[in-house]
């Protein structure tokens, strides 16, 4: 999975519509880079943008929901999460978004809306905001859980992830490298030597 573009509007201290887009030719020709800044500039918010369009939640905030949502900026009657990203298989956009009624600072939360688009066809994949979290799921191969372990370690779980044995950190790492295959061609290796080593026992028995 890689990330291609981020944009998000009025959450936390991120008054008004923010883009990033992570294709431009300083991030790609730098290869790695740093978001930083003082206390409450919005860096995590970046973070927190990325799940929510993703996964609806944030590392921070279990669940943003019709009647509870801490992630919006005061003041303000509307928030979003949109995130473009690639995979093997093609591109796609997800979209998280929330208001309030008649678009008035004072209304009442409204429902999340979580919207998932083939970005290559611009199709829906799913707009229901029960499926969208399992779309992705199943696109990106990682789970919330595993996204925020790997993907987007949250401040202080960097440690936590270290510390994990190598059997959990493992089938994380292979999914973010793309080097499943070997470990198919591993088990493929064993049970070939372990079915050759049974006939050589068999003959010599015999």
């Amino acid at each position: 999975m890689k990330i291609l573009n981020v944009r998000l509007k009025n959450l936390n201290s991120l008054l008004g519509e923010w883009f990033i887009d992570f294709t431009h030719p300083h991030y790609v020709d730098s290869g790695i880079f740093a978001i930083t800044g003082p206390t409450g500039a919005g860096k995590t918010t970046i973070l927190d943008a990325i799940c929510l369009a993703l996964y609806g939640e944030t590392p921070r905030l279990a669940s943003v929901t019709k009647n509870a949502n801490e992630i919006m900026s005061e003041g303000t009657a509307e928030c979003s999460a949109e995130i473009q990203f690639e995979t093997p298989d093609g591109r796609y956009r997800c979209t998280w978004q929330q208001h309030r009624a008649r678009g008035n600072t004072s209304g009442a939360l409204q429902a999340p809306q979580h919207e998932l688009v083939n970005a290559d066809s611009n199709t829906i994949i799913s707009n229901r905001l029960s499926q969208v979290k399992k779309e992705v799921e199943q696109l990106t191969g990682l789970d919330f859980d595993r996204f925020t372990r790997s993907m987007l370690l949250a401040q202080g779980k960097f440690a936590a992830f270290l510390q994990s044995s190598a059997n959990e950190r493992a089938p994380i790492l292979e999914q973010i490298t793309g080097t499943e295959i070997y470990s198919n061609i591993s088990i493929a290796v064993f049970q070939h030597a372990k079915n050759v080593g049974n006939e050589l026992d068999r003959l010599k028995a015999e």
